[in-house]
């Protein structure tokens, strides 16, 4: 197997950029309106009929039309014909407001006639207004809030609880959202394990645990992880495996998880996001089992530190390959950089934007790179954490987010550009 050659590594920026540009919006899904709270709408949602659609009372009282005193008549004898000119009617908040209603009467304010004896009259109490009530007090109209098939979500809308709340009161069951990428995680390494203590020459498995719940704030759903040794050719047959669900193999060292599978459509996979192996040691060959499955590299390496071997690449088959570095804080830059835009592309959200900050001190920069440096905010403006190693969690664990400093740095007081995180901080 030959090992590829390096390609000039990519100002971050244009990673960023050339990462969500690679890919295209997957194709929409029906899911139930439970279900598509975080999603993003496909389909604009149009009203199936006015809303409100009848006219209701917003208030306890009675609903009277003509003028006082109003002969109080039973509900259902209302709703069978319009209410006449000196009837009134009970009413409760949000009931139905019989046609020919002039308004609510509210309970406090109306007094009905002492007498056991019927019929029984309604009038006017003491605080009541000697005009109340006005037309159409007190009375949601059909139709207020929107008429029949108005657009009231538009398509590309982050769906989240009031908007599916809408859908229900429109009259939906179902929406059409764009479909979540389907991630498969690839995890590479001899020296990992996943619980204890690691003797000398092991390292704690991180990636496990963080990985897949990070894909998911990002959008995406893992469908199957997969473990296997530092062996270029258990990882050519792992990434050759198509984008279907890999079966398990006790062969490799393999472990899968996934949900329910139904169709060959549904079980394949848009993307592989691997750990390890992108450096450029003996024992580092990820690169060239990419170029034996032909893979077109369309990010192989970003002018960044850490995380700088990070690379994107497309499979034959359609698949993008994320491949980020085996040491933790570097594989995070990884993601920030190439695996959140790319999700964002193919789930139909916008490209992650970065935002600005005031530093509190100088920043020394590389020529020719940017540092990504997790920063924690103190008095409103940022000073970089410790514990900034390629190797380390600490300073990540703790930050409100990571500045991009350019080859120059920036001085005190001067403004850095910053990458935010998709969960509070």
């Amino acid at each position: 197997m030959t090992r590829p050659i390096r390609r000039q590594a990519v100002e971050w920026h244009s990673a960023c950029a050339r990462s969500f540009a690679a890919a295209s919006t997957l194709p929409a899904e029906s899911v139930s309106i439970d279900a598509a709270v975080g999603r993003i709408l496909a389909q604009e949602v149009r009203t199936l009929y006015e809303l409100p659609h009848y006219s209701s009372s917003a208030m306890d009282g009675w609903a009277v039309a003509g003028e006082a005193p109003w002969k109080i008549v039973e509900p259902e004898d209302a709703a069978a014909s319009s209410l006449r000119p000196g009837h009134a009617t009970v009413v409760v908040t949000g009931g139905l407001i019989p046609p020919g209603t002039r308004g609510v009467l509210r309970s406090e304010n109306a007094t009905v006639s002492a007498s056991s004896s019927l019929p029984r009259f309604l009038t006017r109490g003491v605080a009541a207004a000697a005009d109340e009530p006005q037309e159409g007090k007190h009375i949601r109209p059909a139709g207020e809030e929107a008429a029949r098939d108005d657009t009231v979500i538009r398509a590309g809308t982050l769906l989240n609880p009031a908007h599916v709340a809408l859908a229900a009161i429109a009259g939906h069951d179902i929406l059409e959202v764009v479909a979540e990428p389907r991630v498969a995680m690839l995890f590479t390494g001899d020296e990992v394990i996943q619980s204890g203590r690691p003797r000398p020459g092991q390292v704690r498995d991180s990636f496990g645990p963080q990985l897949p719940a990070f894909v998911r704030m990002l959008g995406g759903r893992v469908v199957s992880r997969q473990r296997i040794g530092d062996d270029p050719a258990a990882t050519l047959a792992a990434l050759g495996q198509g984008g279907s669900k890999q079966s398990s193999s006790k062969q490799t060292g393999t472990e899968q998880t996934g949900t329910e599978q139904t169709s060959p459509e549904q079980t394949r996979t848009q993307v592989v996001i691997t750990t390890g192996g992108t450096g450029d040691s003996a024992a580092d060959h990820l690169r060239g089992v990419l170029r034996e499955l032909d893979a077109e590299f369309i990010i192989d390496g970003v002018a960044m530190r850490p995380g700088g071997p990070s690379l994107l690449a497309r499979l034959p088959d359609g698949r993008f390959v994320t491949c980020l570095p085996g040491n933790p804080l570097a594989a995070m830059m990884g993601m920030l950089t190439l695996a959140a835009p790319l999700l964002a592309a193919l789930g139909g959200r916008r490209q992650p934007s970065t935002g600005s900050v005031a530093v509190a001190v100088d920043i020394a920069g590389r020529y020719g790179t940017s540092m990504l440096m997790p920063y924690r905010l103190v008095d409103d403006v940022a000073v970089p954490n410790g514990w900034s190693g390629s190797g380390m969690m600490r300073g990540l664990a703790d930050a409100n987010g990571v500045l991009v400093v350019p080859g120059d740095g920036v001085r005190v007081g001067e403004t850095a550009e910053t990458i935010g995180f998709p969960w509070p901080t």
